[in-house]
């Protein structure tokens, strides 16, 4: 392809530009004798040394004698344009055909990228390169220090990487420089071609499909392809094919089984895309064709998951004959940070929801979805690509030598049957009709409120009736709530995604040394991670259980605190009352006892009590104590039995108009909507609903009386009670106060 163009040359007056164009103020004519003769002949034009052709034309100019010239440049162009090439090597005999792909090699070798679990090799991995860098710099024989680092750093990534858990499997197999399909079918096959299109006007760069050989036999190759640096992945929409990617997948299909290809499928995407123009186009109606075709295909098909597999977008390639998974590849229903803000209402729960999904090989395997695992090196494939696309092409030869040898009928139900052995049922139990199901987050042993009400009651009632300092009893129901904390705090740290910068932070801990600067950026470091906890925990309707069991064990601090302190008091105080006071209250204590049998009271004996009380309240102000009340324990006791019988009587009522009103079905509705958000205006309007009717039906005149008259008698029963705790027969306590 020749193209010529025409520049104006500065040849007669006119206004000149900075950019060479050039503006004339005379009116000039070209006619067609120009264009035809003068230009297109090459005879009258001059060759000069830039490659330009220009030719001076009679009869062009204007009244100054100047004449108007014209240069041409020919440029030549490529014979053809994508993806041809000029010469085309017609007797290849092996190799790629690389112009019939976009994936090239890259210019510049990726950055190494370090996922948050591996930071601790990173320690190993500076201290190796100090150490070379030492015996550069002075010429020592640092050998031994070298060895013994690496083999150090070798043990740490074994130790690492054999004890995985789902959520760091799935950051492997979402590492940018994992390696893609196009990676693995150039590095297993000896020829290759790419096939692109759909036959409908489009390619999709997400699904990539090709004809390959191993072992001189040809197979149809699939693969979902993400990008290896971020323009890569922009133009390979991350990997998310469009229903046009799955129809052109389904073509190649469709072209294998009427040529006998036995098809190889790899998956690695996160999803179908899921935009508004891909669900107008029939996102899952191409899903779903490539389903059911995949079923009766004539042709073996094996799969491999490469990376992660996501829901309806990896299975629409993945209905194989055999599938297999790389070590440390997912293979998922939902993303677990999809999962975890459905049921955790926070993507900060994925790596629970990791677990809970069972997305991992191991899994897949261990449950007869996945027939088989490709190991990976240590540090995951990308360490080592080739070693481990050498892997999967050993199993993928190994499973066609296997497939291969049934015919069609064998082949068909052999794929049938893989899928319906998936999965299990019982026969012979029972199955609830209707069972209501809790998304909001909950714990499975996380005790209603009225359970840990109780527990707290029976428990601070241990507490203050305790006759000596320590009850076994009572300290083995604190080592158990303890430990109870200790196992949802750590729940909650991995619910949260903070378990990684806890075992971070512990390895600092454990390694850090006096350094005060070193201890100040710890101090520093725990701040912010307990914060961060703090301010994840303080979610309204998040971790319920955990805040009620800290609430409860935050109480029973403040219990054993109190009593301590009023154990340490009273020992004091025991020591500064004098002996003579001492039996005197003995002497007052034997005279109440002989009056509650109905023995006549000694007028002397009072006269000597009243002398006793007025000395003790004396040593009192002398210890710095705030006398605030006297009363009697046994009427204090009496009346706290008639309070709580008075209560008794009044929840029995309750429960009376609850049962004749009918309001037990709205009183579970409010107990449904308290789970599910306790602020909402649902759960107001229910309360207030419910009390209102409770009100109306309940004839509360004569609990009324009883209240009031109860309230008499406790005004009347001691000189004067703070804050409704009685301590002492003698003397009331309360924060220090006597």
């Amino acid at each position: 392809m020749t193209t010529i163009s025409l520049v104006a040359g500065n040849c007669g007056r006119g206004r000149g530009y900075e950019d060479g164009r050039f503006e004339f103020r005379s009116n000039l004519y070209l006619g067609k004798d120009f264009l035809a003769s003068d230009l297109f002949n090459n005879n009258p034009f001059r060759r000069r040394a830039n490659g330009c052709l220009s030719k001076a034309l009679k009869g062009f100019g204007n009244g100054n004698g100047r004449r108007f010239r014209v240069i041409g440049r020919v440029k030549k162009g490529k014979k053809h344009d994508y993806p041809w090439p000029d010469n085309i090597d017609l007797d290849i005999k092996d190799g790629h055909l690389t112009y019939l792909s976009h994936f090239k090699p890259l210019a510049e070798k990726p950055k190494p990228v370090t996922l948050p679990f591996e930071k601790p090799l990173v320690d190993l991995e500076k201290k190796i390169i100090e150490v070379c860098r030492m015996a550069d710099e002075t010429g020592l024989d640092f050998t031994d220090q070298i060895g013994a680092l690496e083999n150090k750093y070798q043990q740490a990534l074994k130790d690492l990487y054999t004890h995985l858990t789902p959520i760091q499997r799935l950051a492997i197999a979402r590492h940018p420089n994992r390696p893609t399909a196009l990676d693995h079918i150039l590095n297993i096959t000896e020829k290759w071609v790419e096939l692109h299109g759909d036959r409908a006007g489009y390619d999709d760069p997400a699904m990539v499909t090709g004809i390959g050989t191993m072992d001189g036999k040809s197979y149809m190759f699939i693969g979902q392809q993400k990008g290896r640096n971020t323009k890569e992945n922009i133009f390979r929409n991350f990997a998310m094919p469009t229903p046009h990617g799955y129809r052109k997948a389904l073509r190649m299909m469709k072209y294998a089984d009427h040529h006998g290809l036995p098809i190889i499928t790899f998956v690695d995407t996160p999803g179908a895309y899921a935009d508004l123009k891909s669900e107008e186009l029939g996102q899952g109606e191409a899903i779903a064709h490539n389903l059911r075709t995949m079923f009766g295909l004539k042709v073996p098909i094996v799969t491999v998951v490469v990376g992660e597999g996501g829901s309806g977008g990896a299975l629409a390639i993945a209905c194989p004959n055999k599938l297999f998974m790389l070590e440390n590849s997912v293979l998922y229903v939902a993303s677990p940070e999809a999962c975890a803000a459905i049921l955790w209402k926070s993507s900060q729960a994925a790596p629970k929801a990791a677990e809970k999904l069972r997305i991992t090989a191991q899994e897949h395997y261990k449950r007869k979805i996945a027939d088989g695992i490709i190991p990976e090196p240590l540090g995951g494939a990308h360490a080592d690509p080739v070693w481990t696309s050498q892997q999967i092409r050993l199993a993928i030869t190994q499973a066609m030598d296997e497939l291969t040898k049934m015919d069609t009928e064998e082949l068909l139900r052999h794929r049938m049957l893989k899928f319906r052995s998936i999965g299990g049922f019982q026969e012979g139990k029972p199955v609830e009709p209707e069972r209501k199901r809790n998304m909001k987050p909950s714990d499975a042993s996380m005790l209603n409120a009225a359970d840990i009400e109780s527990d707290l009651e029976k428990l601070k009632k241990n507490i203050l009736e305790a006759k000596v300092p320590s009850d076994p009893i009572t300290d083995q129901a604190i080592e158990k709530l303890k430990q109870d904390v200790d196992n949802e705090v750590t729940r909650a740290f991995i619910s949260m995604g903070l378990k990684e910068k806890l075992e971070s932070l512990k390895l600092e801990l454990s390694r850090a040394s006096d350094n005060q600067t070193l201890n100040r950026n710890l101090k520093v470091k725990v701040d912010k991670l307990m914060q961060e906890f703090k301010q994840n925990l303080s979610r309204p309707g998040a971790y319920l259980g955990l805040k009620q069991k800290l609430e409860k064990l935050s109480m029973v601090s403040r219990l054993i605190e109190q009593k301590e302190k009023g154990e340490k008091l009273k020992a004091e105080i025991n020591q500064k009352i004098p002996s003579e006071i001492k039996e005197k209250l003995e002497q007052l204590e034997t005279a109440q006892a002989n009056l509650s049998k109905g023995d006549p009271l000694d007028e002397d004996l009072v006269a000597e009590a009243v002398k006793a009380k007025k000395e003790l309240i004396e040593v009192l102000k002398s210890a710095n104590l705030e006398i605030v009340g006297v009363a009697k324990r046994k009427a204090a006791a009496e009346l706290q039995e008639k309070i709580v019988n008075v209560k008794k009587e009044i929840d029995g009522e309750i429960e009376r108009v609850i049962d004749v009103a009918g309001l037990r079905g709205k009183i579970e509705e409010l107990k449904a909507e308290i789970a599910i958000d306790s602020s909402s205006p649902k759960v107001e309007k229910l309360q207030a609903e419910i009390k209102e009717e409770i009100r109306t039906a309940l004839d509360d005149t004569a609990l009324k009386q009883k209240v009031e008259n109860l309230r008499r008698e406790f005004a009347t029963s001691s000189e004067e009670v703070i804050d409704d705790k009685v301590i002492d027969d003698k003397v009331i306590a309360e924060n220090g106060r006597w």
